[in-house]
């Protein structure tokens, strides 16, 4: 089951890098659609604080660390494609790296951690996680396609091609690692 969250947290990576792609500069990156709204960056760097403090120690501490400052994550400031790149590793990494190191098995998923104090199934955690993340990743493409300077480059199943999709239905997926 393990290897499905895996899968999953990879596909909405992919999703996200080819988003985040198509944002042509810094000034699309940073750019505000609405008030009190948040840019690509802003979402980027919560995203980013989310994923490390909930899967640094994953099965050994609260998954809301007391060193990340989730306020400072949606400050308006200006981050340079550099500095969201980082970020957007830096998230990833942590839970790439926290997945890798879980055996597969119903008593690790039927286990216990918390998250800011209130105990959850890890099986729930990942869940929540999970959500979380194609939340966040629907918002990116999204601003993405707003902002995108040259036509779209479709994500998933462009509009009048769910014909074609169906016959290779896995356009989308990342590729296993394992």
């Amino acid at each position: 089951m393990l290897d499905d969250f895996a899968a999953e947290y990879r596909r909405y990576r992919l999703i996200g890098d080819r988003a985040l792609a198509q944002l042509p500069d810094d000034d699309a990156l940073n750019r505000i659609p609405a008030p009190d709204g948040n840019s690509a960056a802003m979402i980027v760097r919560h995203l980013s604080g989310n994923l490390a403090s909930r899967f640094t120690d994953f099965l050994t501490s609260d998954g809301e660390k007391p060193w990340r400052d989730r306020e400072s994550e949606f400050e308006t400031r200006t981050y340079t494609r550099a500095e969201v790149d980082a970020l957007w590793a830096a998230g990833w990494s942590a839970v790439e790296g926290a997945l890798a190191s879980l055996a597969d098995d119903a008593t690790l998923l039927g286990g216990t951690v918390t998250i800011r104090r209130q105990p959850l199934t890890v099986h729930a955690a990942l869940c929540r996680s999970l959500a979380h993340v194609a939340y966040h990743v629907g918002q990116l493409v999204l601003l993405a396609r707003m902002h995108a300077a040259a036509p779209w480059q479709w994500i998933s199943i462009p509009k009048g091609t769910s014909d074609a999709y169906n016959a290779a239905p896995y356009l989308e997926r990342a590729p296993r690692t394992s």
